[in-house]
């Protein structure tokens, strides 16, 4: 049973604009693509889960000024064209969606939705150390969170979701399965802009863990020099996904669905998504039932 399916909303999205043609037209012509594969995935995600509750993390702010003043770098190649022409304004319309069907949805200021999932996924911990939780994404950023039999990750591959647990961890990178934040700041990440240690990959970071235990024991063997110190205890501030924002755990359920019919059933017919629409409210209403029809 599954209490918690956290879902990295910014991932999703994005998948789901390549995913699906761009020929995917409303009824007066724009795309929404977008909207089609997110409320799609969504819905097929709860099917095959079914957990209890279901909250959506959103990016506030995809680059934060404070990961970027730590490592000058991060993102940046990103920045010419964050967010495709196309999918900037069907994001509105899955944000407006989501409310008036009732799924929680929240962001922090000065924070990516990977920060949101972590402080989402220290309350629930709190509140419950038994709990059972899956993070939906396609950010390898949050594998650092993985904690076994806690906390595994659902990664968004172009062949449907794989299931990321410690062993899955160990099975990819050889170290420890809750390593994976230690491994990324050694390694170096190209898709977020962080170079790594120089001469460190895949390999070296993994043997250098296997040796020394942890990124502690790397920075207390000596081996480093005082500017590869230095970035690693940048790095290691900008990897690991925050916890602590001043962030409560959302409801994630609701008694009813969708809690704005009248407004749900005019998006739907303005946007021209009401089989995706249809199929998310069907999957919602059977949320945590372990055998639904």
């Amino acid at each position: 049973m599954v209490d918690w399916l956290l879902v990295d909303g910014s991932s999703l999205i994005f998948r789901a604009f390549y995913g699906v043609p761009g020929s995917v037209r409303s009824p007066d012509g724009r795309p929404v693509n977008a909207v089609h594969g997110f409320l799609g995935r969504l819905a097929g995600l709860l099917k095959e889960r079914r957990p209890a509750r279901l909250a959506v993390a959103a990016d506030e702010d995809w680059r934060p000024a404070w990961r970027v003043e730590l490592i000058p770098s991060y993102k940046a190649h990103r920045t010419a064209e964050p967010v495709p022409p196309e999918l900037q304004p069907q994001l509105p319309v899955i944000e407006e969606l989501l409310e008036a069907i009732g799924v929680d949805v929240a962001g922090w200021p000065e924070a990516e939705a990977e920060d949101v999932i972590a402080t989402w996924v220290a309350r629930a911990l709190e509140a419950s150390p038994e709990v059972r939780i899956e993070v939906v994404s396609g950010d390898r950023d949050l594998f650092a969170l993985v904690r076994d039999p806690e906390v595994r990750v659902l990664y968004l591959s172009r062949n449907g979701p794989i299931v990321v647990d410690e062993a899955e961890i160990t099975h990819r990178y050889g170290v420890p399965g809750r390593s994976y934040a230690d491994l990324a700041v050694l390694r170096g990440d190209p898709s977020d802009g962080l170079p790594g240690l120089r001469g460190v990959g895949a390999r070296e970071a993994a043997e250098l863990l296997r040796r020394y235990g942890s990124l502690e024991g790397v920075l207390a063997s000596g081996r480093l020099s005082e500017a590869e110190r230095e970035y690693v205890t940048r790095a290691r501030r900008v990897v690991m996904p925050l916890a602590d924002l001043p962030l409560s755990l959302p409801g994630g359920r609701r008694e009813r669905y969708p809690v704005d019919p009248d407004r749900v059933e005019r998006l739907s017919r303005e946007h021209g998504v009401g089989g995706p629409v249809a199929r998310l409210l069907r999957a919602l209403s059977r949320m945590g039932d372990p055998n639904p029809s």
